[in-house]
């Protein structure tokens, strides 16, 4: 809903220039309408006493305060405040007789508002001619209703949802995780949703009007802030500052409100109607056609408002945009009045129909009848409630009668004022529907996470129980690091990557943001701690700033695993390639292709090219969309938008193109006509290969690698070997892990280089494959490793406490449960699939023995209860769960 302060009772005193005060809207709105009295703090006194001392603030001129005579007693009253407020904030020459008078005027609440002619200083002089108080005056006002008609649109689009009938279920997808949604229809559609919840009328019906209201309810609460945010400046700055521009800027800032509030009358005029052919009540439909503005004369009114702008009479544009809002409001209010009338109908419908059903003894028909009464949302009922006590406390409870009818007619429009005592208990009543049922609505995730069930942890556990196995048999130590970093040290790392980075608040002084990967801050721990040999493994979330979509989380973990230090020659690169291929072969995912490639290499392409060094890195960057994009999507972007040649794309294009068997195309890239020999990064980064695809030969995974020139990588810090891995079943995740060296990283915070190379595991997509072939096989994941199950047929639970706590002593892993029906209990285990049960009845307490029961074979035994321990242990060492 959209935030406003409530009107102050009549009783209260508004108290301007305090130490650290702002002059409101809302409080322009009270003061001006008689709902509060204003003072002057005495702060104010002392302050303008103290400046006025110079020859300039003695009195040289008289002068008459005027009101635009075209101002409503409203809008007059609302620019005397704010004059009184830019005299009171005045830095100097303002005395306090001219505070005073204005405040004492409109403390009388008179009709009338003529002043006599006073004498004033130059600086009250400026004051006075340079405030524009007529003018922020009337668009304070403006401020005020405009919140307060959000707000109430809001709860009577949602009472005509339910009257309507209408579904409504599109509201809780339009926030799609996707980025697009904007956020002001989300929060309008959240609000609805809120109001609507537990309702079984509505969801019957699709209604295009029922569909726009978040759109154009939406687009409403974005023009109301961009008004109360330009008003807040306005009414508080100083009369020098005040006055030049200030129509024009009050002008942009309110323009966009006339098209808003047309739209919003007309969706909201639409539905009343449609209200009213639901009900066919000639009666209120008859008062509806004397009382309620049609569409023509907002339309009307919309072309007076577009002549004022033109001629740049702002005053009059405001007055009439006032006008157009006074307008709008009384549809709503319409819209209001026909919901009511037809929910209130239904619910007189169904409580007679509840009378005759306690007569009724046939239970089948009552539980019928039960099933079709229906039921309103929760926060539609409050409301609905609060607004027949209210107009039933005026008299009437009925809307047969054309008396009645009318007295609610009025009752309404009354309630819906804001100048009603009334209206702000419903705005109170409504922002404690909202924000209280947020315990109650479905709960939501934030965009690009997820929870995971017990059977998704199950499967998530075995996996990094074998990742963490095989990066121990390769000698790795474990490291954990914190969350997030200070600023400084992930910054400058991941190049264009980096605007994906969460940047958190600054607190005590420190600008920190959240782990972009695990490599950076494994750098950092090796640069700060002096380490020159470190092979190691970290198992952690990390955190990204990216539109979500299929296979891409905002929050994710990362399985990695580095070697940093001084090492025989590409040594380090073959063995993280080795254990990427034993962790996807043991992990048993399926079939899948390491893409290799060179940083050297890729340079030297990018040389032989033409393109300029500074560029490297920003067309590597393009280069590693391949995978997602044509080549011709690709050329487009290095030439319009990152201003390569188009021969030079051309030329990169040809190289890009080479993709085969690592030895095969290592030998036709070394054959003696290659352009590689003419860069001596391509010729270095060609001998490692040679090493490195040896080596793999010999460990017999080469066959899983394929050396790919297309293969670039975007991060910053890799300075040699590349790779990639991509999952080449059916279930499309995309790349699964990637990793290469970087021997620079280290040295960037400070310290001697130390080289290092590494790999991550994209575990979540290997999370997503694995529960996939889960699910294609139609096998059950068992969520709990439970042994047995101890079972108590009875309610003695220290007879269960007993014997369990026997087995968790001896380490088996066990349950318990209490509980007179055989059946529940076995229905427990295989629900869980405990493979046994240790039952315990009375007639087996008395003769001190239990029955062990094997759940899949169905069979029983019967085993003293001094040795169950032991019988347990040597039947579960024999079964492999």
């Amino acid at each position: 809903m959209a935030e406003r302060n409530p009107n102050p009772n009549p009783n209260t005193v508004i108290t301007l220039g305090g130490k650290g005060s702002s002059l409101s809207s809302s409080s322009v709105f009270a003061i001006a309408n008689g709902l509060a009295q204003v003072r002057i703090d005495s702060s104010v006194f002392d302050k303008l006493s103290s400046s006025s001392s110079s020859k300039d603030d003695l009195p040289s001129v008289k002068y008459q305060i005027s009101i635009p005579k075209h101002l409503t007693l409203e809008e007059a009253r609302a620019s005397l405040v704010v004059l009184l407020n830019k005299l009171i904030i005045s830095d100097s020459g303002v005395r306090t007789v001219l505070p005073v008078l204005i405040s004492e005027t409109l403390n009388l609440r008179s009709q009338a508002l003529d002043f006599e002619a006073v004498d004033v200083t130059k600086a009250e002089l400026l004051v006075l001619e340079k405030s524009s108080s007529a003018l922020h005056g009337i668009c304070a006002i403006l401020d005020h209703k405009l919140s307060a008609l959000s707000t109430v649109a809001d709860v009577v689009a949602a009472l005509s949802c339910e009257a309507l009938r209408a579904d409504v279920r599109p509201f809780k997808l339009m926030d799609s995780g996707d980025g697009c949604a904007v956020k002001d229809e989300i929060g309008v559609a959240s609000d609805l949703i809120v109001l609507l919840n537990g309702s079984n009328s509505t969801g019957k019906v699709e209604c295009d009007l029922v569909l726009e209201i978040p759109k154009i309810h939406g687009s409403l609460r974005e023009v109301v802030k961009l008004v109360h945010s330009r008003m807040r400046v306005e009414l508080n700055s100083s009369a020098k500052i005040g006055k030049a521009g200030s129509g024009k800027a009050v002008s942009m800032a309110v323009s966009p409100l006339a098209a808003a509030l047309r739209y919003l009358g007309e969706s909201s005029l639409a539905r009343a109607k449609m209200n009213l052919d639901l009900m066919g009540n000639d009666n209120l439909e008859s008062m509806f056609d004397r009382r309620c503005p049609s569409v023509d004369s907002l339309r009307s009114e919309l072309r007076l408002i577009s002549e004022s702008v033109f001629e740049e009479d702002y005053i009059t544009f405001l007055n009439k945009v006032n006008g157009l809002l006074g307008m709008v409001r009384e549809i709503v209010v319409w819209e209001a009045i026909t919901a009511f009338v037809s929910l209130d109908r239904i619910d007189s419908i169904e409580k007679n129909q509840g009378v005759e059903i306690k007569g009724r003894n046939d239970k089948a028909a009552k539980k019928s009848d039960k099933k079709r009464r229906v039921v309103f949302g929760k926060g539609t009922t409050v409301i609905l409630q609060f607004i027949k006590d209210k107009l039933e406390s005026g008299g009437g409870n009925a809307v047969d009668g054309l008396g009645v009818l009318e007295k609610w007619v009025e009752g309404l429009y009354a309630l819906l004022d804001p100048k009603d005592p009334e209206f702000d208990s419903l705005l109170k009543k409504v922002k404690e529907i909202v924000e209280s049922n947020e315990t109650r609505r479905l709960p939501k995730l934030p965009k690009g996470t997820r929870d995971f069930a017990k059977e998704q942890m199950a499967i998530r556990e075995r996996a990094f129980a074998i990742i963490v196995d095989v990066f121990k048999r390769h000698g790795a130590m474990a490291l954990d690091t914190p969350a997030f970093e200070l600023r400084e040290t992930l910054m400058g790392k991941y190049g264009e990557d980096s605007k994906l980075i969460y940047d958190l608040a600054d607190q005590g002084g420190e600008l920190c943001s959240l782990r972009y990967d695990l490599t950076v801050p494994f750098a950092r721990y090796v640069a700060m701690n002096g380490i020159t040999s470190f092979k190691r493994y970290q198992i952690a979330k990390v955190y990204r700033r990216d539109n979500p979509s299929k296979g891409r989380y905002r929050e994710f973990y990362q399985c990695d695993f580095d070697i940093a230090g001084q090492y025989e020659r590409m040594g380090p690169d073959f063995e993280v390639i080795k254990i990427l291929t034993e962790l996807l072969d043991e992990l048993d995912i399926g079939d899948y292709e390491v893409k290799l490639n060179h940083r050297k290499l890729l340079d030297g392409m990018l040389d032989i090219c033409g393109v300029p060094p500074e560029k490297f890195r920003t067309i590597c960057s393009s280069i590693d969309k391949l995978d997602k994009q044509s080549f011709e999507q690709i050329r487009k972007e290095m030439v319009e938008e990152k201003g390569l040649t188009i021969e030079t794309a051309e030329k990169i294009g040809t190289f890009v193109k080479e993709r085969g068997a690592p030895l095969e195309l290592l030998s036709k890239l070394k054959q003696g006509a290659s352009k590689f020999f003419e860069n001596d990064g391509s010729v270095l980064a060609l001998n490692d290969l040679e090493i490195l695809f040896k080596a793999l030969e010999k460990s017999k995974c080469i066959d899983k690698v394929v050396f790919d020139l297309s293969l670039a990588r975007g991060l910053d810090y890799y300075t040699g070997v590349i790779f990639e891995t991509v999952f080449k079943g059916t279930t499309q995740v995309g790349s699964i892990a990637a990793g290469g060296r970087y021997d620079n990283l280290i040295g960037m915070f400070g310290s001697k280089q130390v080289p290092a190379v590494g790999i991550s595991l994209g575990i979540e997509r290997v999370f997503t494959i694995m529960e996939q072939l889960q699910t294609d096989q139609n096998q059950a994941t068992r969520a709990t490793e439970t042994q047995v199950l101890v079972s108590i047929l009875g309610d003695d639970l220290s007879q269960a406490a007993e014997l369990v706590s026997e087995l968790w002593n001896a380490k088996l892993k066990a349950e318990y449960m209490v509980s007179k029906r055989v059946m529940k209990h076995i229905d427990r285990a295989k629900e869980s699939r405990i493979p046994w049960m240790v039952i315990v009845g009375e007639r087996e307490l008395n003769e001190g023995v239990v029955k062990l029961r094997d759940i899949e074979a169905k069979e029983e035994d019967t085993v003293p209860r001094s040795r169950i321990v032991d019988e347990l242990k040597r039947r579960l060492s024999s079964i492999s769960l």
